[in-house]
């Protein structure tokens, strides 16, 4: 599934031995869910074509026009397209159809791209990927290596499904946590963690986890739910926060610059905050299951379900 050059690239990065180490475990991750083979069949049979369009600058990633296919290859790809479903980042444009996702991840990339440092030239690794969205946008940003990892095997897939067509293989997602990663890595430029810490049972270890990954001097974009001042330092839900089980911890914004200073990070700063809304992440034809609107109280939408303040996130960056 994989090309000799994703090898290549982690020996570029100094990462050889565990390149060789990593190879025989992929298919046994994919294989372990029980959808794999149903998916494979539907990625093989993908229209055989060549996209004459690829423009990963735009808020739709756009690959392929509606001409390079006939009206028969579009029936099929719509059809194999639903396959993957839920689609939750993006969006994506192929061959004109247009993958409206639940998340309008480009609203978060326009609300960073500008503050970041310069991708160019720099080897990236992104966290928590998805569907490989804001990985495509990276390369776009004229980043040389991007390795998305992300557990979530359907969104793996994804992934595999544009790079049919993209065919750029300095981008690849694994289906890896960042438990799976090898131990102070130190070969990253940038590293991106965009929707993890809060997932996170002890978010200051994770923050050294992500250190680990970074060079020296390398750049930390970290996006991350938070809530307001006056909600206190850090909120710590009594079960579900927004319906989600596994949110352990949200901090005040001057929290989390703290526990990056605490963690050795440098230039830790603030640089976007923004109440999520139902305009942003909701369901749509191509990720049918509840959404946002879904977790917020239905008289109040400045407050969860549960009560608890509605999701507000921060865009923070940092260096090592």
């Amino acid at each position: 599934m994989y090309t000799d050059e994703l090898f290549d690239q982690l020996a570029e990065l100094g990462l050889a031995e565990w390149a060789e180490s990593l190879k025989p475990g992929l298919l046994p991750r994919f294989q372990k869910h029980g959808k794999f083979s149903e998916w494979q069949v539907v990625l093989d049979n993908l229209p055989d074509a060549t996209a004459t369009l690829v423009d990963l600058n735009q808020a739709a990633i756009e690959v392929g026009i509606e001409a390079d296919l006939t009206v028969e290859q579009h029936n099929k790809l719509l059809e194999q397209l639903k396959q993957f479903h839920p689609w939750r980042k993006g969006p994506f444009n192929l061959f004109g159809h247009y993958i409206d996702t639940e998340w309008r991840s480009d609203w978060k990339w326009d609300r960073l791209k500008n503050e970041i440092a310069p991708l160019s030239g720099r080897k990236v690794l992104d966290i928590g990927c998805g569907s490989g969205y804001h990985c495509w946008r990276m390369r776009g940003a004229a980043a040389d290596i991007v390795l998305g990892i992300d557990p979530t095997i359907v969104f793996v897939m994804q992934y595999f499904v544009m790079q049919r067509y993209i065919q750029d293989y300095h981008v690849n997602v694994l289906p890896l946590g960042i438990e799976d990663l090898p131990a102070d890595m130190n070969c990253f430029d940038s590293v991106f963690s965009m929707g993890i810490l809060y997932h996170r049972r002890e978010p200051e270890q994770h923050l050294l986890e992500l250190k680990s990954c970074l060079r020296d001097e390398g750049e930390l974009v970290l996006e991350t739910l938070v809530i307001d001042e006056s909600y206190g330092d850090v909120l710590v839900p009594d079960g579900r926060y927004a319906q989600m089980k596994n949110i352990w911890a949200i901090p005040s914004v001057k929290t989390l610059e703290s526990w990056l200073k605490q963690t050795g990070f440098n230039n830790v700063r603030c640089i976007d905050v923004n109440v999520t809304s139902i305009e942003e992440q909701r369901v749509t034809d191509w990720m049918q299951y509840q959404s946002l609107v879904d977790y917020l109280d239905p008289h109040d939408h400045t407050k969860t379900i549960e009560g608890y303040p509605a999701p507000r996130r921060a865009i923070v960056i940092a260096e090592k």
